[in-house]
């Protein structure tokens, strides 16, 4: 792999456009894996790296899917990790998404209210629950979305989500019934995909944050150009 591309850099902050198919650090069976993940290939550019946080995560703030591409927050010192973490605990962080989803989404925009945690039928998957048979281990979830393309057979959204569960996007787009297009994981057994997608669409494409030395920073990040050839292909 070429050297990851870094949208912005200050002595606190690393901002790297991750791209599809790598996974952000080791854990779980992913760490018996021999796998290079993007925390690898970042301490290789940036050896300095491995001084802030503890192995294998180092200063990773935030998380995106392995087959999900877009904006990821790295800290460079102690104090940013701690501060940068801080302001995703306290909802301080404007993040937004670009996915395409199965199906044509009637509403322009909409509101994703519940609680999730891991399924239990499958641990690799989140489900929604309700508050009368929830477990203990459930979150409240929120996703705002609106209609950005309507297609024939799926809609382009842009998404934001006002917490940072795992799984969020992807499971709450499965639980309204138009799961994010080429996910193997939360689309149904008949499930289209359009021609040529390889990996869930879904894409980190905007990032609004608060910066070590004051001020707010704005972080976008394109379409890559595999999504962006799959719209181009797509039937109004």
């Amino acid at each position: 792999m070429e050297k990851i591309k870094i949208i912005y850099e200050d002595k606190d902050l690393l901002v790297v456009d991750k791209p599809a198919g790598v996974v952000v650090f080791p854990e779980g069976e992913a760490l018996k894996s021999e796998e290079k993940t993007l925390i690898n290939y970042l301490t290789e550019q940036k050896p300095e790296l491995k001084s802030v946080g503890e192995a294998p995560r180092y200063g990773i703030v935030h998380r995106l899917d392995k087959d999900t591409s877009g904006i990821l927050l790295v800290a460079k010192s102690p104090e940013g990790l701690i501060f940068f973490q801080k302001c995703f605990k306290n909802r301080e962080v404007e993040k937004k998404y670009v996915c395409l989803v199965e199906g044509v989404v009637k509403d322009e925009k909409g509101e994703i209210k519940n609680l999730i945690a891991r399924a239990k039928g499958d641990p690799r998957k989140q489900k929604v629950y309700s508050p009368v048979n929830a477990p203990k281990s459930a979150r409240e979830a929120v996703t705002e979305y609106k209609v950005l393309t309507r297609y024939k057979d799926y809609t382009l959204l842009e998404v934001q989500i006002k917490t940072g569960r795992r799984h969020q996007i992807r499971c709450h787009f499965s639980y309204l019934k138009h799961p994010i297009a080429g996910d193997k994981l939360y689309s149904f057994k008949n499930s289209p995909i359009p021609k040529g997608l390889t990996r869930q669409f879904l894409h980190s494409s905007y990032l609004k944050i608060q910066l070590v030395s004051g001020g707010k920073k704005e972080l976008k990040s394109e379409l890559p150009e595999e999504l962006s050839k799959i719209i181009k292909n797509l039937k109004f």
